[in-house]
C-alpha cells in the first residue's frame, strides 16, 4: 500500500508550511484533507488560509475541508472532527501539526507565551488524539503522526528555552504514552522531525537563520507519506527522522529538497 487514496486525513495548523505540505502531498494521493486552523484571513506576514489550503488540495486532487478550529478549545475540536466525519464518513489519520514557538530564556518568556506553548503543543496534540482517537480505531490502517522531536533530558536543549523545549518535548511524550496505550490496537502513533531546519513562516521567530542552508517543507512531506503508507500494525512509538524515512524509501540524493543545493543544511533543534 503506497498511496493514501481514499484516506481521510484531520491535520491541524495545515492553512501553510510542513503541514500544508503534507496535505498537498496525499492530495496528489486523491486523499480527503480537513485543513483545521485558525487563518481564516489573510495575513501579510504569515501567507496562507483554511480557505486557500483547502482549494489547494482540490487543485492537487484531492477533496480538501477548511475547518476553523483553534486546537486550544475542546469544543472547536469536537466540532471540527464531526464536521470531518459527516464530510468523509470517518477519519483514517491524525497530523498533529500545529505548533507555537518561542526561543527566549526564562526571563525573556511571557507567561501568555509559554501558556500558549503548552496549550497547543502537548495539550492540542493530546486532545486532538483523544477526539479523534473513536473514529481511528474504526479505520482499516489508522495513524497519528505527530511533528515531534525525540525525547532528549540534555541541558543543552533546556537551558536556552525551557518553555518552547518542555511545549515540544511534551508532543514528544504524548506520543510515547498513546503509543503505548493504543499500540496494540493497531493504532500506529508515532513522531516524525527533520534531521535539518525547514525553510517555514515559523523561522521568523529564529533569529540569524540562513535561509540558504535550509530544505523545503516538501522533504517533511514526502517522509511523512512514507510513514502514512505503511501498514499501521506494530507500527508505533517510533521517533523518525525525514531523512531516515526517505534513505529507507530508496532516495539518497536529497538536493532536491535544498533551498540552495551548494549549501551545507543546517541541523534542526534537538538533534546532534
Amino acid at each position: 500500500m503506497n498511496t493514501l487514496h481514499g484516506k481521510t486525513l484531520f491535520i491541524t495548523g495545515a492553512s501553510r508550511g510542513i503541514g500544508l505540505a503534507i496535505a498537498l502531498r496525499a492530495a496528489r494521493d486523491g486523499a480527503n484533507v480537513a485543513i483545521a486552523a485558525k487563518s481564516t484571513v489573510p495575513n501579510p506576514k504569515l501567507p496562507g488560509t483554511i480557505h486557500s489550503a483547502a482549494a489547494a488540495v482540490d487543485a492537487a486532487g484531492g477533496k480538501g475541508l477548511a475547518i476553523k478550529c483553534d486546537i486550544r478549545e475542546e469544543a472547536e475540536v469536537q466540532a471540527a472532527v464531526a464536521q470531518t466525519v459527516a464530510t468523509f464518513g470517518g477519519i483514517d489519520i491524525l497530523v498533529n501539526n500545529a505548533s507555537a514557538i518561542w526561543l527566549r530564556g526564562a526571563l525573556d518568556t511571557p507567561m501568555k507565551r509559554f501558556d500558549l506553548m503548552s496549550q497547543v503543543n502537548a495539550r492540542g496534540s493530546f486532545l486532538c488524539a483523544q477526539v479523534c482517537l473513536p473514529h481511528l480505531l474504526q479505520a482499516s490502517n489508522p495513524h497519528i503522526l505527530t511533528l515531534a522531536p525525540p525525547p532528549s533530558l540534555d541541558p543543552k536543549w533546556w537551558a536556552p528555552h525551557t518553555g518552547y523545549t518542555l511545549a515540544k518535548m511534551g508532543m514528544s511524550f504524548v506520543t510515547l504514552g498513546l503509543a503505548a496505550e493504543f499500540g496494540a490496537q493497531g493504532v500506529a502513533i508515532n513522531a516524525l522531525w527533520p534531521r535539518t531546519i525547514i525553510a517555514t513562516d515559523a523561522l521568523n521567530m529564529i533569529p540569524g537563520i540562513d535561509l540558504a542552508r535550509c530544505r523545503k517543507p516538501e522533504i517533511v512531506a514526502d517522509a511523512a507519506h512514507a510513514v502514512l503508507t505503511r501498514s499501521a500494525r506494530g507500527f508505533s512509538g517510533r521517533f523518525l527522522l525525514d531523512e531516515d524515512m526517505l534513505r529507507e524509501a530508496g532516495v539518497s540524493d536529497f538536493s532536491a529538497y535544498a533551498v540552495d543545493a551548494t549549501k551545507t543544511p543546517l541541523a534542526d533543534l534537538f538533534l546532534e
